[in-house]
């Protein structure tokens, strides 16, 4: 079965046509990027699997386990003080070997269960997700130039679809003219759109939406208004 793609042609397209139609309006830069995933979370795993290894012994208590020593008359007389230690010493090693092997069984049973892809994401806090998106979400504007336009007018749309999360990042020379909460409703629609399963249609409500807020403070100036960024959708791999 093939794995459907983030976008389709035809909904990249339909996007590419939403920037180029948004950019008509205003000097601003609207670049978007969709990214299959943000980060592999590969501390997920060991800490699951380690947290629930270190149940073992509760577990063994709780199981009612008893470690029990042999019975007096089996021996045929009172114990020797030597005796007595050599049984000792056995059984806390026959308890810790218990122990240390279900630790073992349980670290590797959630590693391998916490391992698979949407499991690792669910068991992962929404705050490092976020954190992870946004940080992947910064480096895209750096390395796609959007600090680099005439006015400082780029607008970064950023969509992470493993974590359906979003951000938009306005460059200083926004920022200056745009309340920050001025972009709470583009991504309220970005948003919704992901959580439906339909990024196409989120992103080009999102970049309409954005096309509004920067026509009002950088409207378009007939003759001067070059296209600094390409209107292309970028398809990033996973992380």
């Amino acid at each position: 079965m093939t794995e459907r793609p983030l976008l389709t042609a035809d909904e990249r397209g339909a996007v590419e046509a939403a920037v180029r139609a948004a950019e008509a309006r205003t000097t601003g830069e609207i670049y978007c990027v969709l990214a299959e995933e943000s980060a592999d979370y590969h501390a997920t795993p060991l800490a699951w699997a380690a947290g629930v290894a270190l149940l073992a012994p509760a577990l063994l208590l709780m199981a009612g386990i008893e470690v029990t020593a042999p019975d007096v008359g089996l021996l045929g007389g009172a114990w020797t003080a030597d005796q007595v230690e050599d049984v000792g010493e056995a059984s806390a090693r026959a308890a810790l070997v218990g122990a240390l092997v279900l630790q073992a069984t349980l670290f590797l049973l959630t590693l391998l269960v916490t391992a698979i892809g949407p499991v690792r994401r669910a068991l992962t806090p929404p705050g490092m997700k976020r954190d992870r998106v946004r940080q992947r979400a910064e480096e895209q504007f750096l390395s796609k130039n959007l600090h680099a336009t005439r006015e400082r007018t780029g607008v970064l749309i950023y969509v992470s679809a493993a974590e359906r999360m979003a951000e938009l990042i306005a460059d200083e020379g926004i920022d200056a003219k745009v309340p920050a909460g001025t972009w709470e409703r583009p991504m309220s629609a970005l948003t919704e759109g992901l959580k439906r399963g339909a990024a196409a249609e989120g992103l080009c409500a999102a970049v309409g939406q954005c096309a509004d807020i920067l026509a009002d403070h950088f409207p378009a100036r007939p003759g001067d208004n070059p296209n600094e960024l390409p209107d292309a959708v970028v398809l990033l791999p996973k992380a």
